[in-house]
């Protein structure tokens, strides 16, 4: 069985503050982050699970959070350089960077930029300075809009815009607004997706009040129209780009790829040479993480043969393309004809396009997608 591509997920647990609608692993920094710590423990993380490279380069690395722009240059340049030394890199390889508009310094991001970070992800959410107080965000419209300035200015021709709608008092025209500006900033790639109120969150506790379903229905429809007429097509549930730029390091989730997971709270996936996938999770408070006797693995799981087709089509069904039916066999080492029931149930239902070559929800199985994929639970 050919091993998959290898990423590698980092996590920098870290904000300025914590957000209300927030249930990442994501905590409050104090006055000093405890940097050389960190990247001490995330090194020694790595050391940990050079196990599951098995030969292999990584093609992407996101650093997530959290708010991983807090770290300074020098701080992500070590981690880069560990990644470097003990696996190394593909020669076109995207390396992405998570930052939110309050943390921008441009001189700083030269920085980030000359260390071989090609790609940011800007966390904007909206341009609304009553939304953003609703969401609890420490920026205002102008700083999110001076963002993307300085992320061209320091070199970036490639970065993300973060933007939700569904807010706390949005209309359809507030959300299309929104939209527009996004668009008319030139990102090369825009994740657009509705707030949703998670468990453990303030606004579980807390709820706001949300447009009705008819508003965010409308929101959807006017919204994807709008950035289809601009050039970004949707290859993912909650994913724009334009021609060639969709975010590499999430076609190898989507596409059952490999990732390393360093960090606290970090998930990883690794394929064995001998077919065994597993999964498994880190340590998820930085105390813990940054203390040796606790650190690292928290959890380990290898994933059961009747539990793969669930896990495979979790993933590609996600892609507004799916993925070719080979794929399954090339990820998970199994025949196809393991998805033959499930697949003739979906596509009687309407849910998944009957092409032989490929797995690809329809139209409604985009809409139902949980409904989509019960037909394949074991």
């Amino acid at each position: 069985m050919e091993l998959p591509p290898l990423t590698a997920y980092i996590h920098i647990p870290w904000c300025v503050r914590k957000c209300p609608y927030c249930d990442f692993n994501s905590h409050a920094a104090g006055p000093e982050l405890p940097e050389d710590a960190y990247v001490g423990a995330l090194l020694a993380d790595l050391e940990c699970d050079l196990g599951q490279v098995q030969g292999r380069r990584l093609s992407s690395i996101f650093f997530g959070g959290g708010t991983p722009s807090l770290f300074s240059a020098e701080a992500l340049g070590r981690v880069l350089d560990g990644l470097e030394q003990r696996v190394g890199f593909t020669d076109d390889i995207e390396i992405t960077l998570e930052a939110n508009p309050g943390t921008f310094e441009q001189a700083k991001f030269r920085d980030y930029r000359r260390l071989g970070i090609n790609r940011l992800s800007i966390g904007v959410q909206s341009f609304q300075s009553a939304k953003l107080k609703a969401l609890g965000r420490i920026h205002n419209g102008d700083e999110a809009i001076r963002a993307a300035d300085m992320a061209r200015a320091a070199g970036f021709d490639n970065f993300n815009l973060d933007l939700m709608h569904g807010l706390p008092g949005q209309s359809l025209e507030d959300a299309l607004s929104d939209l527009r500006i996004a668009i008319a900033q030139q990102p090369t790639h825009l994740s657009w997706y509705q707030l949703t109120v998670e468990p453990n969150t303030e606004f579980w506790s807390k709820p706001p009040r949300l447009p009705e379903d008819e508003t965010l229905w409308d929101i959807q429809e006017a919204g994807q129209a709008l950035l289809a007429a601009h050039g970004y097509g949707q290859y993912e549930t909650s994913a724009y780009a334009q021609p060639g730029r969709q975010a590499r390091h999430n076609l190898n989730y989507w596409t059952f790829g490999d990732f390393l997971g360093l960090g606290a709270g970090a998930h990883g996936k690794w394929t064995a040479p001998n077919g065994e996938i597993r999964r498994h999770w880190k340590t998820r408070l930085p105390k813990d993480y940054l203390d040796p006797a606790k650190r690292f693995r928290a959890g380990d799981k290898r994933l059961a043969r009747d539990e793969l087709p669930f896990e495979f089509l979790m993933n590609v069904l996600r892609l507004t393309d799916g993925a070719p039916s080979s794929l399954f066999t090339q990820r998970t080492g199994l025949s196809l004809d393991l998805l033959a029931d499930g697949r003739r149930d979906a596509e009687a239902r309407g849910l998944l396009e009957p092409d032989p070559q490929r797995l690809v929800a329809t139209a409604k199985g985009q809409l139902f997608l949980n409904d989509l994929l019960q037909r394949f639970l074991p």
